[in-house]
């Protein structure tokens, strides 16, 4: 990834600089991100160890905040926790940095704010996610990325909008609020000598899940291809992602995201980043741990598993008629 270029403004106001606050027990790395964040044009407004998050009080968080936070120790999970849930009440941008072995337990606690997660992140990558933090702050403007990161965040944006288009026009003619696969019992007005003819034939003509083991098959003759072509020529993220949903649906398993990540075939943070737009976007639900509330998986949303039924069926029509 290329070294991020960017400058930052208030609209109208040049001294009304933004502020933000750098935890992370590391004090080289707490002077790194500082600089950075000097060079953005934020202005520091204090920095620390995590255990420091919880010192001052009440005292009001800075417009963004950045942590680093590698190894899931309790103490630190329960801070960034109550963070979270003050991030989101006050409008601050929450930036988190962790490793693959935290991950999940991050990610967990991280269900309010709307943060973003970076896995071992590069300096680079981290300017990107504090880019992105800029463009989220009322009356700013961000000038200016690199060129390649700049269409590399659009690219991403646009391409998930796209699936979601795509799955929206496969699933049209539905009722309303009508999911495609429930696994869960009938709602308590369920009356099924209720139903019209018409809902009695739209039930009868929802295709199924494909074989899991169809899809898992599929899955591993994509990865085969990395042992011979370098693994970015095909990179797809997004389709790596629905496929592995998909089997792990039908075989009705629960996925975190530290599975789903490796499952993506490309670097963590990069997928964390099509998790977050294809969550923001309807493709997929986050589905809290009702007996761990620290853990969180991700999962298909209904019209997204529907889509993804209706895809196979074609294809096994289309394979029918080569034989």
């Amino acid at each position: 990834m290329g070294q991020v270029d960017f400058a930052y403004e208030m609209a109208g106001n040049v001294g009304a600089r933004p502020t933000v606050a750098v935890f992370a027990d590391r004090a080289d790395l707490r002077h790194e991100i500082g600089e950075d964040a000097a060079a953005a044009g934020l202005r520091m407004d204090r920095a620390g160890a995590i255990a420091s998050l919880d010192e001052g009080g009440v005292r009001p968080l800075a417009d963004v905040v950045i942590v680093d936070c590698p190894v899931a120790e309790a103490a630190a999970l329960a801070t960034l926790a109550r963070l979270d849930i003050r991030a989101a009440r006050s409008g601050a941008q929450l930036v988190v940095s962790t490793t693959m072995d935290a991950l999940d337990a991050v990610f967990g606690c991280l269900d309010q704010s709307h943060a973003q997660v970076l896995v071992e992140p590069a300096r680079g990558e981290r300017m990107v996610a504090l880019a992105r933090a800029l463009t989220l702050l009322p009356g700013s403007r961000v000038r200016e990325l690199s060129e390649e990161d700049r269409l590399t965040l659009l690219r991403l944006t646009e391409q998930v909008s796209e699936i979601a288009a795509q799955i929206e026009r496969l699933s049209a003619g539905l009722p309303k609020g009508e999911g495609a696969f429930r696994f869960e019992s009938p709602a308590d007005d369920f009356r099924s000598e209720e139903e019209t003819a018409e809902r009695k034939l739209l039930r009868e003509a929802r295709p199924p899940l494909p074989d899991p083991r169809l899809v898992r098959q599929i899955i591993r003759h994509r990865r085969m291809r990395d042992r011979f072509f370098d693994p970015a020529l095909f990179a797809d993220p997004a389709w790596d992602i629905l496929l592995d949903l998909t089997a792990a649906r039908a075989e009705h398993a629960r996925v975190s995201v530290t599975s789903l990540c490796i499952a993506s075939g490309v670097p963590p943070t990069t997928a964390l980043r099509w998790i977050g737009q294809m969550v923001d976007s309807g493709l997929l639900e986050r589905v809290e741990d009702e007996t761990d509330r620290r853990r969180a998986f991700i999962a298909l949303s209904d019209r997204t598993a529907e889509a993804m039924a209706r895809y196979f069926q074609e294809i096994g029509k289309a394979a029918d008629k080569l034989v």
